[in-house]
């Protein structure tokens, strides 16, 4: 067999999904010699994974990304008006306010990031994120794919195939990032231990090409939900007919049972499943492809083992319920490539790796765990419709005229039935669950004191605090008369210490430290006569710590450390030693 010299990178990156695209395009911009490999010939040739949340578009927005992405995008106020119907052109049930679109949940949103949520097909959001990593620096090899690899005290020896001329070679990385999907062989390679169960049910994707303005226009959503006989998500009995382009590219889900075996894919079918979902087949319908797939509920309670590391769905497999995925994934990688380039430069010991596996797996598990209950809520439906499973379409006929009976008996069933969908905004709406993911690790210090506890849902409303292990929250800072995020100030892959108005004399102690440590620290003043005005008041308000004290923000925007007292270089450089782990 041929065979071609071995090549040499710091990172090896096994997968070009928008976990290893976005690890690929976050370690080329920290200057990481990288390579990214990609089993297939391209990109996703399918929508699959689409929404994206305020938290990854706050990565893509520190990237230098996010306007690229919002072209691609279906933008907020497009999204959120859910129907609950027959069929597209059928009897509407009721609708939601989904996605933040509710006016008290949007002012929740507004006030949490500079950024939005949006919806970005994933064929469209991984070109944005594999040309970022190529045109930054990243080695890209499609049509690769590994064979194997071992670890040694001081690095990874890779096996790769390409798959278009069978040569074999070998890849010498210091580090290896499995982002190899839903059937890891990194994960399985490392023997890597999980939990839960794999393809618990089995869904049809058909994407289609159709005009269906003249349905839609009025009420703009990015997702419609049909209650109809045999199809389904879980076999609860709701199809779906999802935008991908507004408003003539459009993916219809489909359920079908596993057991039974997977229906031939062909055209035909997918025509007559578009126009069941759309309820007109005079519709003219273009099919672009059919494929199926899976709703599996398994995480990793391992991410890591020796100098190899799995991010995305390489690390937690569930339902698209929620449209946490890949928003999770890239998450991941936005953890990880920050510590992977500071261990790589000398900067940080290898202890500081070790905080990914403290700080992803919980998150990992939370998240399956929240999938698993929302679609729990769908059947939820059926029960106050008094439907039965696998029910004929007359007994749909019948259960809809009873709801509109004007009797005490369809008085109930309103009621019931209103509670059971208001239920299902649980299934989109999940705030918390983006932004109130808290740290505990060796990668953040506190003072000792209780991290603060919530009053409300946590999953469902995020609270903004400046405690360390959370989030960075949102203010608006002036310089020049022009308005800023403080999201801006920080990230790009370094260190920030954000202060308050007497808080110069930080300048000189992150001097001092940066000095000892080799570690670039930038200094931002915000108050009055600072680097920044605090106009608003609002990082007052949420940074807690006076007009003395610094918040010190961690490269993914994460607070490391907070204190109320005055610059002191020596706590200063203790904090940043444990962090580092030097």
């Amino acid at each position: 067999m041929n065979t071609i010299p071995a090549v040499e990178t710091e990172v090896l990156i096994v997968g070009a999904g928008p976990a290893g695209a976005a690890a690929g395009a976050l370690l080329a911009t920290y200057g990481i010699d990288a390579m990214m490999i990609n089993k297939y010939n391209s990109v996703a040739n399918t929508p699959r994974a689409h929404i994206t949340n305020q938290r990854a578009m706050e990565v893509l927005r520190d990237l230098g990304l996010e306007r690229q992405a919002k072209a691609a995008s279906t933008p907020q106020n497009l999204m959120g008006d859910h129907v609950y119907a027959t069929s597209l052109a059928g009897q509407e049930l009721g609708r939601i306010r989904t996605w933040y679109t509710h006016p008290s949940f949007k002012a929740e949103h507004d006030l949490a990031s500079p950024t939005a949520v949006c919806d970005i097909p994933q064929d469209k959001m991984e070109p944005i994120l594999v040309g970022a990593a190529s045109y930054r620096g990243t080695t890209v090899r499609s049509g690769t794919e590994l064979l194997g690899f071992e670890q040694d005290d001081d690095g990874v020896t890779s096996t790769l195939r390409d798959r278009v001329t069978g040569e074999q070679y070998t890849v010498r990385s210091r580090y290896l990032i499995g982002a190899d999907g839903g059937r890891s062989l990194v994960a399985e390679q490392l023997g890597l231990r999980f939990e839960g169960e794999m393809v618990a049910s089995a869904s049809m994707n058909v994407v289609f090409r159709a005009d269906l303005s003249h349905l839609v226009e009025h009420r703009p959503s990015d997702m419609y939900w049909f209650l109809q006989q045999g199809v389904g998500h879980g076999g609860v009995g709701v199809g779906v007919l999802r935008v991908v382009d507004t408003w003539d590219r459009w993916v219809g889900v489909w359920g079908f049972d596993a057991s039974q075996g997977t229906p031939e894919l062909t055209d035909e079918l997918g025509t007559s499943i578009a126009h069941k979902l759309i309820g007109d087949d005079t519709v003219p319908v273009e099919i672009e492809s059919l494929s199926t797939w899976g709703v599996n509920r398994k995480y990793a309670v391992e991410n890591t083992r020796g100098r190899a590391f799995i991010v995305g769905d390489a690390a937690h497999r569930h339902s698209p319920m929620n449209g946490l995925g890949s928003n999770t994934s890239i998450q991941d990688s936005y953890n990880l490539a920050w510590k992977l380039a500071l261990v790589l430069r000398g900067l940080a010991g290898p202890g500081l790796l070790e905080s990914y596996a403290e700080e992803r797996l919980p998150i990992a598990k939370h998240l399956v765990d929240r999938t698993v209950r929302s679609e729990g809520l769908m059947p939820g439906m059926f029960k106050a419709l008094r439907l039965p499973p696998g029910f004929e379409e007359s007994v749909l006929a019948q259960v809809l005229e009873n709801l509109e009976a004007p009797t005490e008996e369809g008085a109930e069933r309103r009621a019931e039935f209103r509670a059971a969908m208001d239920a299902t905004l649980a299934c989109f709406n999940t705030h918390g669950m983006e932004l109130n993911q808290f740290y505990s690790s060796r990668a953040v210090v506190t003072d000792g004191a209780e991290a603060p506890v919530p009053e409300r849902d946590v999953e469902l409303h995020y609270f903004p605090s400046s405690f360390p292990g959370h989030h960075l929250p949102h203010a608006w800072v002036v310089k020049d008369q022009r308005r800023t995020p403080i999201f801006d100030l920080c990230g790009k892959g370094g260190f920030t210490i954000l202060a308050g108005d007497r808080g110069a004399a930080w300048r000189d102690a992150a001097a001092v430290v940066s000095e000892e440590l080799g570690l670039p620290l930038d200094v931002v003043v915000i108050g009055r006569g600072g680097d920044y005005e605090d106009a608003y008041g609002d990082f007052a308000a949420v940074a807690q710590i006076g007009e003395l004290g610094a918040l010190l923000v961690r490269p993914d925007h994460m607070i490391g450390w907070r204190t109320t007292e005055t610059a002191d270089a020596d706590e200063l450089l203790r904090v940043l030693r444990s962090i580092l782990d030097r």
